[in-house]
């Protein structure tokens, strides 16, 4: 199958050859016929399966080829990170089509506030929001929504993690009933469905391999005492083989840590968190895909869309804190089918912890031997360290950003 066989408009076939699209992904098989159709579809995929071009293809696609042109597709996603990256890939794939777009997100100076709200005025195809940002702009009531066509959901698990639910209610008031929606997530859990029962009429369904990580992927497993793991990264980070590689820690202050430490040891490193400003993690971004930078590390708001094709290490410096995000942190390597090498530190507090990763994907990772002159680690035995901590992370009632957590309820009756 080729992206001919979806009868794409010319000018957009033109800028998926220049991207160097060549054959749609399995998500992208299923998922462009759907849309193309006017159903509404929830769909779930792990990342980088190219999603985002699922659902902006034949959007694109459809607006090309209207005569009515106006406000016409709504794309919501969590992070300002996301919201970029897909404004990015939507101006590479309309680079031959007349078709605009415009990222709207906080984080920024009154500037960026104002070129957003300028362009909106003076008319787009596209918006790509954050919830909270969008809001703002709703609430000013500068800019009608009442033309949206589509309103698609990006990322719909996290946002509800993010404690986003409420907001996405508050957005529909703002937009027409009648609508084609659009979520992707990359689990299907119970507040997915509840969300997709309001959101979506007679959805279509696809759900592609979420719980398995991308068969490019060698995962490897150290065991290792919590002052073992920074001498073994430098040893690991010292192969030339490792051109790009992301590490992730689960705090920030690990990540100051970490960048101070490497940083002195003339690495070519920078930390990346949510305390940087938006201008600052956007040139590090910028620098890291353009390879001026091998080394970024920093805590799970990297392991959701961020796209970087050739990350060929990815590291976690501590277990992530659920079975689903170990999926998302090693996909940032082996995209597009591409190989890559995925490598974890298991300190005996999260022996449990891993044991669940490795039962949500049915494979035993390989235990590697730690080199003789950083000492013998633990026995990898996740019953009797759950015994020794006691208490094991839930992963079922978490908060990752340590606020109150909203919960979405469906609607009131």
């Amino acid at each position: 199958m080729t992206f001919n066989d979806f009868n794409f408009d010319a000018t957009l076939l033109d800028g998926l050859h220049s991207m160097g699209y060549k054959q749609p992904t399995p998500i992208q098989q299923e998922a462009i016929p759907v849309i193309q159709a006017g159903n509404d579809l929830i769909a779930c995929a792990q990342t980088g399966t190219g999603k985002t071009a699922a659902f902006v293809l034949p959007i694109l696609d459809k607006i090309v080829k209207t005569n009515k042109r106006h406000l016409n597709t709504l794309i919501i996603a969590p992070t300002r990170e996301l919201v970029l990256q897909i404004d990015q890939q939507i101006e590479g794939m309309a680079y031959f089509c007349e078709v605009s777009s415009i990222g709207i997100y906080g984080g920024g100076d009154g500037q960026v506030w104002d070129r957003q709200a300028k362009a909106l005025k003076q008319g787009v195809d596209i918006v790509i929001a954050t919830p909270g940002r969008l809001i703002a702009l709703l609430q000013q009531g500068d800019v009608k929504f009442d033309t949206i066509e589509h309103l698609i959901l990006d990322e719909a698990d996290r946002m509800l993690d993010m404690g986003f639910a409420d907001d996405i209610k508050t957005i529909l008031k703002y937009i027409p009933e009648k609508r084609q929606t659009i979520m992707f997530s990359a689990t299907m859990a119970p507040k997915i469905r509840t969300l997709a029962n309001v959101l979506l009429k007679e959805p279509k369904q696809i759900n592609i391999a979420i719980s398995k990580p991308a068969a490019g992927i060698v995962q490897q497993a150290y065991v290792v005492y919590e002052n073992q793991k920074e001498n073994l990264l430098k040893d690991i980070l010292s192969n030339p083989d490792y051109v790009s590689v992301i590490i992730f820690s689960s705090t920030k202050e690990k990540v100051k840590e970490l960048y101070q430490t490497f940083n002195k040891l003339n690495y070519s490193v920078k930390g990346f968190s949510s305390d940087l400003e938006q201008l600052e993690r956007e040139e590090i971004m910028r620098n890291f895909k353009a390879k001026k930078l091998r080394i970024l590390i920093g805590t799970d708001i990297l392991s959701r869309g961020i796209d970087v094709d050739g990350i060929s290490l990815v590291v976690n410096y501590d277990a992530p804190p659920d079975p689903e995000d170990y999926i998302h942190r090693i996909g940032r390597t082996a995209r597009a089918e591409r190989a890559g090498v995925a490598i974890t530190f298991i300190n005996e507090k999260d022996q449990p912890r891993f044991a669940q990763i490795e039962a949500l994907m049915g494979i035993d990772v390989p235990k590697m031997p730690i080199p003789e002159a950083y000492g013998k680690g633990p026995e990898y035995n996740p019953d009797a360290a759950k015994k020794k901590f006691d208490k094991p992370r839930s992963f079922n009632n978490k908060s990752k950003s340590g606020d109150k957590k909203r919960v979405f309820h469906g609607p009131k009756k």
